[in-house]
């Protein structure tokens, strides 16, 4: 179990430029191995991604700096370490980095070899990653739910030019089934959401996460009216086999004090913010509704939650939380999410991120794991890491290697545990 060498490279990420990849060797000559995604849309509170910023290279997004923080920083700390003690090898480089964001060495760098250890040590220990994870942080997952799909559909804000304000529509899985068959449901609705854009002549091209990014949408509404025929179109009941998610990420139209809904030339303040959504699950089948308001907009989420409350829907919170445990127990105290999204990026270490997610099932809030918009890599760990803590969802885009990658490894663990 340890460590005798951590070496890293750049690769591409989904949107053509770089991330950074970690590979760690144990004394036994087992490696393990991993990359990290980065968001287009990203919180303010969110772990830093560091970049060279050399114009001439990559548009100033290389990531040679971060490689050279694996190499000559983080590596010589922790060669000769135990591999299986994870809470002790993030500790130690969250000490080298010494900043509350990671902006000394990068959240990027940090968490590739976070998670390149965690991958090396399940493999000397001839586990699969998730139960690596759940042994290590005392989880104590039930096998016999997995995260079920939470499937982007249709997507706008920064993720797609001249769509909807919104920045991602979604269509989930109600109740709890077996994951093939909750991704066939939604992929069957997903082809027939093809088709009616088609009819209405909207261009079925995909934006940053492998879903349609129709340019011309008439308001932000439409697209629901757009999923229902098309779950209906599948041969599903809305409401009943499947519904609507949505993320608006609020964050993104929100200046000067209003909330800017382009596309509809309006401005509201919060209360009318919250009205406008209220209208919406009112009239929708909702599953969860995720970042309806600021990232600070602390005083009005409360507030939210009690409309999400009174229609039975989940409120999740991503640019407010950041997968942040402080954030995370401001919110709680605060009464204001009944779930949490998780991204290991946001946070940068595996220990971190798990503790997190136990804090949200210590206070009976849903965890949501997330697949990043811009930047994703054909890395899997988030797929493990919600299979180990019990996650509701997953929510991963439907089409593009780096995003059906997911979706493929939580078939795989089906079937893993199917056969024991």
């Amino acid at each position: 179990m340890t460590i005798q060498s951590i070496s890293a490279y750049e690769i591409l990420a989904s949107g053509g430029f770089p991330t950074i990849e970690t590979v760690v060797t144990l004394e036994n000559g087992i490696k393990g191995r991993a990359s990290v995604p980065y968001g287009a849309s990203a919180g303010s509170h969110e772990a830093a991604v560091l970049t060279d910023g050399d114009p001439s290279r990559y548009l100033g997004q290389g990531m040679l700096q971060s490689v050279k923080n694996v190499d000559e920083v983080i590596a010589p700390a922790l060669v000769g370490k135990d591999a299986s003690d994870q809470r002790t090898i993030d500790s130690i480089m969250l000490e080298l980095d010494g900043t509350a964001n990671k902006s000394n060495l990068g959240g990027n760098s940090i968490l590739a070899v976070s998670v390149a250890v965690a991958r090396a040590a399940a493999a000397a220990n001839n586990l699969e990653l998730f139960e690596h994870l759940a042994n290590v942080f005392n989880t104590n997952p039930d096998f016999a739910r997995l995260p079920q799909p939470m499937a982007v559909v249709i997507e706008g804000g920064k993720h797609a030019d001249q769509t909807t304000d919104f920045q991602e529509y979604c269509i989930s899985t109600v109740g709890a089934s077996a994951p093939t068959e909750s991704i066939r449901k939604v992929m069957e609705s997903y082809h027939h959401l093809k088709k009616i854009l088609k009819a209405q002549n909207f261009s079925v091209n995909v934006g940053n996460e492998g879903a349609f990014a129709p340019s011309g949408i008439p308001s932000n509404e439409a697209p629901f009216t757009f999923i229902m025929e098309a779950i209906r179109a599948a041969g599903y009941q809305p409401g009943q086999d499947l519904a609507i998610s949505i993320d608006p990420a609020a964050s993104e139209f929100f200046q000067d004090g209003s909330y800017h809904l382009k596309l509809e030339n309006r401005q509201l303040s919060s209360e009318e913010m919250i009205g406008y959504y209220q209208q919406l699950l009112e009239k929708y089948p909702f599953v969860s509704i995720e970042d309806p308001l600021h990232e600070d907009d602390w005083e009005n989420w409360p507030k939210m939650k009690q409309v999400t409350d009174a229609n039975r829907v989940v409120l999740i919170g991503d640019d407010l939380t950041v997968t942040n445990s402080e954030r995370l127990q401001r919110a709680i105290e605060a009464k204001a999410i009944s779930a949490i999204l998780i991204k290991l990026n946001q946070i940068g270490t595996i220990t971190e991120t798990i503790e997190t997610c136990l804090l949200a099932k210590s206070h009976g809030l849903m965890t949501v794991p997330s697949h990043r918009g811009g930047g994703e890599s054909n890395d899997t760990a988030m797929v493990d890491l919600a299979v180990a803590v019990d996650a509701a969802y997953i929510k991963v885009g439907p089409t593009r290697g780096e995003r059906v990658s997911k979706y493929n490894r939580l078939m795989e663990i089906e079937r893993i545990l199917r056969n024991r």
